[in-house]
């Protein structure tokens, strides 16, 4: 069964008088275990889908199920609850809360979830290694470069095992060498461990490590293409 369902999917937001139509008319299956790039120019719409997908926005029309669950059908705390404890997200400004040390963000969704404390150190641990961040543990955001920064993210976002993992342009910020070192980072996880990778992207190193690529423009899906 599919992990993302989208059937008929617009989004319609007002820009002073003009009515913009970000996503007109979306159908789209994700199964769990792909790892797919959404790509197309600025404005094609690829941010939206995440949001809509992520739960992080209403759509004007059409419905998304995640993991079993219709979004529109869900309250407001249900919906929290779903990105909690099924969704990870990494965000291109990395989004890591700067007081706290790379183990602490790394763990933060985990305390929300009121995981025990010995599982939790045994999981943080495990998958700050898993990125390569072994010994960084109590370096602050403002101690670590902006890869390692990133990890950090990816590290947060797949702490939790979630059933699908979010990527909103996450090597924008980094220079060529780091971006590469990243993808190639998801691509292990998602081959070793199975997670399912959604990525909305102008990244061409993204693309070409996509097993699957969806190309928007002006709010339709225009292509899809798997490896």
């Amino acid at each position: 069964m599919a992990i993302v369902e989208v059937r008929g999917l617009t989004r319609e937001y007002q820009q002073g008088t003009i009515t913009v139509k970000a996503l007109q008319g979306v159908d789209l299956d994700i199964e769990p275990g792909e790892f797919t790039a959404l790509m197309g120019p600025s404005g094609s719409g690829k941010t939206t889908l995440l949001n809509q997908i992520g739960a992080l926005d209403e759509p004007t029309g059409g419905t998304v199920t995640v993991d079993g669950s219709r979004l529109n059908s869900l309250t407001r705390g249900q919906l929290s609850d779903l990105r909690l404890h099924r969704l990870g997200f990494i965000f291109q400004s990395y989004n890591l809360i700067p007081v706290l040390s790379a183990y602490e963000n790394a763990e933060f969704v985990l305390s929300l979830r009121g995981m025990d404390a010995a599982e939790r150190k045994r999981t943080v641990m495990d998958t700050l290694a898993s990125v390569g961040l072994s010994g960084m543990e109590n370096r602050r955001p403002n101690e670590l470069s902006g890869g390692q920064q990133q990890r950090v993210a990816v590290a947060r976002a797949i702490a939790g095992k979630p059933a699908l993992v979010l990527a909103d342009e996450p090597t924008a910020n980094l220079d060529s060498k780091t971006g590469a070192e990243l993808i190639e980072l998801m691509s292990r996880l998602n081959a070793d461990n199975g997670v399912t990778f959604v990525f909305a992207t102008h990244d061409p190193k993204v693309m070409d490590a996509a097993r699957r690529v969806v190309w928007l423009e002006d709010g339709v899906v225009v292509r899809d293409e798997r490896k």
